[in-house]
């Protein structure tokens, strides 16, 4: 048995293959002893992990990148050997703004592009009429969410620091900012889009999975140095990680994953809720009409676990693109290099996959190529990036 371990996480269903491996005895059987903390904010978490106080942490993908390149905070090298999650988040938005959406959308309401060219033409309308501009929320500058948002608006013109207005929020706020009318939308992760729903005070508009086929989101993360110092640590917390992720995506477990993650020390919603999110089956209006969708999140299944560098590369690209980092070869491959699919193939002593990965893929746009990020960033025409 190693020392305790401190691992930090925030209540939201991709930390599920987290906090089952310790609450089904996963991480137990592999030796290991784990307190999960629960937090409120992505600050929070990142700050305890860099200065020791957490051994890993549930993490935003970006957040990790942005540490090893020391953007925005102290520079501290990440490793992510395991990804928490593939996709999970989803943008809802209040029941006026919905309104005013459908009422200018011509074509499919799930097409991400004629649901970005209705919000142009929501805020044109807005702006000729003095109104406020919109609100919307996200959870970081350094997320998915932020990069979600931005590249969706972004595809039809909405410039996301002119046209709009994007605000930080913790997750768990999310809810409560949109029903005060602080915000008129909010992109986070799973369960709250629902729980906006549930509650009558949002409908969910996409899942992020409209927009990228897969969507690297959170990893488990662990400061690079301490990595190197506990090898067999790290082996065995993916292996932990995998074996709940496969629990949690078999359907026979689905309801007793539910339960466990639904614990008021652990994410604390109804368990009915969470097990919707696992199922890929959300209701996304008040009125009762549901989607599914077997994208929606990827806990385990398709190889969701082990870590893309190409995933690292594309949000690198998003940092790039709005004007938080400068685009240099050193910062791709710093990038690219807190993925670790070695690690992960190491701990389960498994051989490098010869197949070439998933292609990454989007709405709009030429093909992603890690190798030409500038090539992507000359693509879109809006930005802040500088040749």
């Amino acid at each position: 048995m190693t020392a305790p371990l401190r691992i930090g996480f925030i209540p939201l269903v991709d930390a599920a293959a987290l906090i089952v491996a310790v609450d089904k005895g996963f991480a137990a059987a592999e030796g290991l002893e784990v307190e999960l903390v629960r937090e409120v904010s992505w600050s929070n978490v990142r700050d305890k992990l860099n200065i020791g106080l957490f051994d890993a942490a549930h993490l935003l993908a970006p957040v990790a990148i942005a540490s090893s390149l020391g953007l925005g905070h102290v520079k501290v090298p990440i490793a992510a050997p395991f990804n928490l999650g593939i996709n999970g988040n989803a943008i809802t938005v209040s029941p006026a703004l919905h309104a005013a959406l459908m009422e200018e959308i011509a074509g499919d309401r799930v097409d991400p592009m004629a649901t970005a060219k209705a919000l142009a033409k929501v805020v044109a309308k807005r702006r000729k009429a003095g109104a406020e501009p919109l609100t919307f929320g996200m959870t970081f500058p350094f997320s998915t969410h932020n990069y979600q948002l931005r590249f969706w608006m972004a595809a039809a013109g909405v410039d996301p620091d002119e046209d709009v207005r994007l605000v930080v929020l913790p997750p768990p706020f999310m809810v409560d900012s949109l029903k005060s009318g602080h915000v008129d939308a909010f992109c986070v992760g799973a369960p709250w889009n629902s729980i906006a729903v549930d509650l009558g005070v949002g409908h969910i508009l996409h899942f992020v999975s409209d927009f990228l086929a897969r969507a690297a989101e959170k990893v488990l993360a662990v400061r690079q140095n301490w990595a190197d110092k506990n090898p067999d640590v790290v082996a065995a917390l993916v292996r932990a990680a995998v074996k709940s992720a496969e629990f949690i995506e078999h359907p026979d477990n689905r309801t007793e994953a539910a339960r466990i993650l639904a614990q008021p020390e652990r994410i604390g919603v109804d368990a009915e809720v969470i097990q919707r999110t696992l199922d890929g089956r959300l209701k996304i209006s008040p009125d009762g009409t549901m989607r599914e969708s077997d994208r929606y999140l990827l806990v385990g299944r398709e190889g969701a676990g082990r870590p893309d560098p190409v995933q690292a590369a594309w949000l690198y690209a998003q940092m790039v693109r709005w004007g938080q980092a400068a685009l240099t070869a050193e910062g791709v491959n710093t990038a690219m290099a807190v993925f670790r699919p070695d690690l992960y193939d190491a701990a389960l002593s498994i051989p490098r996959p010869t197949d070439p990965p998933a292609p990454f893929s989007a709405f709009v746009g030429p093909a992603f190529d890690p190798d030409n990020i500038r090539g992507h960033l000359e693509a879109f025409e809006v930005g802040r990036w500088k040749a």
